[in-house]
């Protein structure tokens, strides 16, 4: 009874509006007090959720796609996929993605590449004619792609919140994030063709080589990150640190659009979000920890596995709970919560931890472009000055395809499992 008045107070404090981290610290709490345990577990499972060596990885991830954010390295990387996808119909739809798949590369955020590409790719989309509907909605669907291609802060939790391999996690979510750009694309072609929205002119070698090259320096990022974790060369967390290094370089010293006072405030930013997302990890592990001890997981398993044994039924049960979650928790309180309760019952049918995190993370993805929490949504909204709502009806259209790549990874194992096992094992 207790356990139910827990999940009772989270979702009245959410609704309310209470900060996530709040929200669960204040559920956790209720749920210690009223059964007597010690408040020291409090303290002692807070700072065990946060003392992890990966967990490092998230403000470096963070900082570098703010400084690339800063030192102007996004408008390189639109100009470059202008040049080499523009010529399509519906153009700068496919540009929109094309950039959100470089930069997913570099930032592992949806957030980061909504606020930072979306800027510029809303206004030129807008300048060349196209609906401001169209332009927010694929804008909003292309940044979901971040989290998925490494690096990736989502990935990232999970391993940790899993105990997961982050090298495998990061090596499973590039043919993912690769299909979610073509069906982004294939939308896009669709749209373009029955509204007949322009090409963004013709394909001009030359012009795709001045942009390669000037972009050359910013497109190695993922290269090194990727490259490096692939390779053995160093950890994710070692390569969230290179990746800084190198923002940093090409930032002061190659473009020089980065100086003392604009350092100090991509930093305060970065200490900003990493102290959030440290602080609902934190309240994540108390509340984790409370239904690890009161075995809610395996109550949950034996639940569902008495009412069907069917794994593909259970795969939808699991992607559906998933999916609704998403709509109303931000994306690491949902993963650091989900992740004890829906991982057994998926390891049970049969489903891989790695291949179970690209599951989670894309559903979550999808959660983003939802209302009532939908982070990306806001952001775009105030990015395009455009109405919260206008910004979902704008968005739904593109949902359907990202549903059908869900679907494709949740059952075809092969296509996030095969760079992993190739790899890794």
């Amino acid at each position: 009874m207790t356990l139910i008045l827990m999940f009772v107070l989270l979702f009245v404090l959410l609704i309310a509006g209470a900060p996530v981290a709040v929200a669960l610290g204040v559920a956790s709490l209720f749920f210690i007090s009223t059964t007597g345990m010690p408040d020291l577990v409090v303290l002692h499972n807070m700072v065990n959720g946060i003392n992890s060596f990966p967990l490092i990885a998230v403000p470096f991830f963070i900082l570098a796609g703010h400084l690339m954010n800063t030192s102007g390295i996004t408008t390189k990387i639109f100009g470059f996929a202008r040049a080499a996808v523009g010529w399509m119909y519906g153009g700068l739809g496919h540009v929109n993605v094309g950039a959100s798949v470089i930069f997913a590369g570099m930032s592992g955020a949806a957030t980061a590449d909504a606020g930072g590409l979306g800027n510029i790719e809303i206004k030129a989309m807008r300048d060349a004619g196209y609906d401001t509907e169209f332009s927010v909605g694929i804008t909003a669907a292309s940044s979901t792609i971040g989290p998925i291609i490494p690096p990736s802060l989502p990935l990232v939790v999970y391993g940790v919140v899993s105990d997961t391999s982050i090298g495998q996690l990061f090596a499973a979510g590039i043919i993912p994030g690769v299909i979610m750009a073509l069906a982004l694309m294939a939308m896009v072609g669709v749209l373009s063709r029955v509204r007949n929205y322009p090409r963004d002119g013709r394909f001009s070698l030359r012009t795709f080589l001045r942009t390669f090259v000037d972009a050359i320096l910013p497109l190695f990022t993922p290269v090194i990150i990727v490259g490096g974790i692939l390779s053995g060369l160093f950890t994710p967390t070692e390569a969230a640190i290179a990746a800084v290094a190198y923002s940093l370089v090409l930032g002061v010293f190659v473009y020089r659009t980065l100086d003392f006072r604009r350092i100090l405030r991509v930093s305060m930013e970065t200490i900003e979000t990493t102290a959030s997302v440290m602080l609902i990890v934190a309240a994540s592990a108390i509340f984790a920890w409370i239904l690890t001890a009161n075995q809610v997981a395996q109550l949950f398993a034996t639940e569902l596995l008495g009412f069907t044994s069917d794994p593909t039924v259970i795969l939808l049960i699991i992607m559906v709970i998933a999916l609704v979650v998403g709509c109303f928790m931000e994306t690491i309180a949902a993963i650091t919560i989900l992740t004890p309760v829906l991982l057994p019952v998926a390891i049970s049918i049969g489903i891989d931890p790695v291949h179970f995190g690209i599951i989670l993370i894309l559903n979550l993805m999808i959660g983003l472009l939802t209302p009532p929490v939908g982070m990306v949504l806001y952001v775009l909204s105030k990015v395009a000055d455009v109405p919260f709502e206008r910004c979902v009806v704008a968005t739904a259209p593109f949902i359907v395809p990202l549903l059908i790549v869900l679907l494709l990874l949740t059952f075809i194992p092969g296509l996030s499992m095969w760079l992993p096992v190739t790899v890794y094992r």
